[in-house]
């Protein structure tokens, strides 16, 4: 999903800016509201979990594969503004460290895998929360449903898009139903992803479930576990992190995803240009090592502690500008 520079032109990748900088500022300031500070470490966490995930293309069909986007995951772990900002930063590392997404495409990629996704998937997941049985079963069904929800919903953002200022001549209605057809498929591996995502939080933290607040499924759903015990939970989540960079991403689909794919079949493929700045790290390697499972192993593991950092750094800013702008001024 994520775009590169030559896709769509020029004048409406840099109008995109405009709203996606609008959209990640006020994410931010909600966020820094809401957010409790000792879960900050927990919203790194997410973002980094996002960014693993993402080097796991899985295949879907006639030489396609798919990866998770995170915006339902990212929603309901963290609230939707929260949400917003943690696939935001995974978006912006890719595409400055990892060539991956351009940079002129940049405010169109927030748009559509931080900002449509977590629209879509936030009020999706909401409402079939209460309408299912409020318990971990409810609560991972909607999980599924609003995931899945969310990755058409992302590929119709860029037929929008590609209908505005789309490269290469191809008619807009069939990117559209190119786009929509192969998002649906892969939207259930990011459903089934999800959902598993969400059910091993609920199975050992369930207080630290947004979305699963209020629902009963834990007492202490209104409570902030202590600096230790989020310590710990951090700890292991990095872990499993790493344990997928090393051991899973070497061995990801190496097919083209969903909208490659469709550039390709449908004509404008050829319109993408280089990315203009490239790096030690582009595509997900090393530059001077050739082995690509240590390359990609070394790459991924360098993206996870840089996302983590990232996460962390940036709610953790905006949170104390804004207390310290809530403090009253002395007499």
């Amino acid at each position: 999903m994520h775009i590169p520079d030559g896709f769509i032109s020029a004048p409406v990748s840099a109008g995109a800016a405009l709203p996606a900088l609008g959209s990640l500022v006020a994410a931010l300031a909600r966020a820094s509201r809401t957010l409790k500070e000792r879960l900050v470490p927990f919203a790194g966490l997410t973002a980094a979990f996002i960014f693993v995930l993402q080097m796991l293309n899985f295949p879907v069909a006639a030489g396609t594969s798919g990866h998770l986007i995170g915006g339902a995951l990212a929603a309901i772990l963290l609230g939707p503004w929260m949400g917003i900002v943690a696939v935001s930063v995974v978006v912006i590392v890719q595409a400055l460290l990892f060539a991956d997404g351009g940079i002129t495409a940049l405010g169109l990629n927030v748009l559509n895998m931080a900002v449509i996704t977590v629209g879509v998937a936030w009020p999706v997941f909401r409402l079939l929360s209460r309408l299912l049985p409020q318990r971990s079963a409810g609560v991972l069904i909607a999980s599924m449903v609003a995931a899945w929800a969310s990755v058409p919903a992302s590929a119709i953002g860029f037929a929008i898009e590609y209908w505005i200022g789309g490269q290469g001549g191809v008619d807009p209605g069939l990117v559209f139903s190119a786009m929509v057809g192969v998002h649906a498929l892969i939207g259930i591996g990011e459903g089934l992803i999800t959902a598993a995502a969400i059910g091993a939080v609920l199975a050992v933290r369930p207080d630290l479930v947004a979305g699963a607040e209020g629902l009963g499924i834990s007492a202490d759903d209104t409570t902030t576990p202590s600096r230790v015990a989020l310590g710990s939970f951090v700890a292991a989540g990095v872990a499993v992190a790493v344990a997928l960079v090393v051991f899973v991403a070497p061995f990801a689909n190496p097919n083209p995803d969903g909208l490659e794919r469709v550039a390709e079949n449908t004509g404008f493929l050829d319109t993408a240009q280089d990315h203009p700045i490239g790096g030690p790290l582009a595509d997900y390697g090393v530059a001077g090592i050739d082995n690509p499972w240590i390359g990609t192993a070394v790459a991924g593991l360098i993206g996870t502690g840089i996302t983590f950092a990232a996460g962390m750094l940036l709610v953790g800013i905006v949170r104390r500008f804004r207390q310290r702008e809530q403090v009253p001024a002395s007499r």
